[in-house]
């Protein structure tokens, strides 16, 4: 049986697309294997976010054909949807982030050694493919391709495009279909989930609505959303939070807390909106957990505007957040613009980091002593080692005999800057 492996970089949305891709090929009767070295099909599944991200896929992409010059090699994702006339892709089958649905026929005509290459983007890909789940208690559901953001720095849009939703009974169907394989967290993700719907006439609260109802012991994870389109949904959105079957999970990203650089970023919110929207959140879920994203060295950023940035993060006091050195990503507004040094990069770099790590220290210290339930979704580092998540997906490390999707009553016993360690109280 010919064999093949998926490399996959990036987001949710990239993982999503690989269960697919891998659920199609295992049911065409391709054989999924772990590793480069036993897999005669190689598929990148890449992400073209970062500078960094897309460099190390080709520098892997290089390593692995010089290894391994007879393997078939086909890339998907965002690269190639977005820059399909790089020269480096030249000699290769290339698939786009829409037309994921057909793998199978590409894959048989790159082992025939014709290249092609499905980078139309007219069509959405189904939401009831089969799937190879990642991981078997997560249930990632795609709830929108694109968004509806023109951000100066980001190439993503030139790869999902403008927003384009799934029908709300579609996304019902397929959270319905992961819960009786067994999933008990559902990840709803797309480049922007707030403004779900915005395009058929619904919105993000009204599918919360309907999938809470669903019965069943599950967890619905909802992933980024912009704060621009909140004055639209915020009060609704901050009431359905409430339920229990929804994380107390909120990303939203800042980017920057100075207003000349968000609207240099082409960003459709001020640093004041931000700070408000986390505040009714704390107000309504006090245990909320925020994660937000920064920008660190955007090329128009004084030193005087990245202080802001500084007291945004203070007067919000997120618990995560993602800290990306800004990249300059062709094709992109901002890649004309003179870049800061990198003295001054690495300082602002330094000092946000610091100063998020004493945030997130205190932050998980609010935990110390708490008593509920986990559900085990990850294997730890070491033998023996489980991660959970609680109710605000706070990550929970617990020791012992367990397997993926156990649920368990634990007292936290001690708390570090990342993460909480739990003790069983129950058997």
């Amino acid at each position: 049986m010919t064999s093949f492996t998926i490399l996959t970089t990036g987001c949710a949305h990239n993982f999503s697309d690989s269960e697919q891709m891998a659920g199609l090929l295992k049911e065409a009767r391709f054989e999924l294997v772990n590793d480069v070295d036993s897999a005669d099909i190689v598929i990148f599944n890449t992400c073209t976010v970062k500078g960094p991200s897309e460099s190390a896929f080709f520098t892997n992409l290089e390593k692995i054909k010089t290894q391994y010059p007879h393997k078939t090699i086909i890339i998907t994702g965002c690269i190639p949807q977005a820059d399909p006339l790089n020269p480096k892709l030249k000699n290769y089958c290339l698939l786009g982030t829409r037309q994921i649905h057909k793998v199978v026929q590409v894959v048989e005509e790159a082992l025939h050694d014709n290249v092609v290459r499905l980078l139309e983007t007219g069509e959405m890909p189904p939401l009831n493919l089969p799937r190879v789940r990642r991981n078997p208690v997560v249930g990632v559901v795609p709830i929108n391709l694109g968004c509806l953001g023109a951000c100066t720095f980001c190439k993503t849009k030139s790869a999902r495009f403008t927003l384009q939703s799934y029908p709300l009974a579609e996304i019902k169907r397929e959270v319905e279909h992961a819960l009786k394989d067994g999933v008990r967290e559902i990840w709803l993700t797309s480049q922007d989930t707030f403004c779900y719907g915005f395009d058929i006439g619904t919105d993000i609260v009204a599918l919360l609505k309907e999938l809470v109802a669903i019965p069943g012991n599950f967890m619905i994870r909802v992933g980024m959303g912009n704060p621009d389109h909140l004055p639209k949904i915020k009060e609704g959105l901050v009431e359905v939070y409430k339920h229990p079957k929804i994380f107390k999970f909120l990303h939203l990203p800042l980017q920057a807390g100075d207003n000349t650089t968000l609207k240099e970023m082409k960003r459709r919110y001020t640093a004041e909106e931000f700070i408000s929207a986390v505040c009714d959140f704390k107000e309504a879920v006090p245990e909320i957990t925020i994660m937000t994203d920064i920008i660190v060295g955007y090329p128009t950023e004084t030193d005087e505007q990245y202080q802001r940035t500084i007291s945004a993060i203070r007067k919000t006091m997120p618990d995560c957040v993602n800290i990306s050195r800004f990249w300059p990503r062709p094709g992109t507004k901002a890649a004309k613009l003179e870049l800061l040094s990198g003295d001054v990069v690495n300082h602002r770099s330094k000092t946000l980091t610091d100063i998020f790590h004493n945030i997130s220290k205190m932050q998980n210290e609010r935990w110390q002593g708490w008593i509920g339930e986990i559900i085990i979704d990850e294997q730890g580092t070491q033998e023996k080692q489980w991660i959970g998540r609680n109710f605000a997906y706070k990550p929970v490390i617990v020791e012992g005999n367990y397997k993926l999707g156990d649920v368990l009553q634990v007292k936290i016993v001690k708390t570090t800057t990342f993460d909480l360690r739990g003790e069983r109280l129950d058997g």
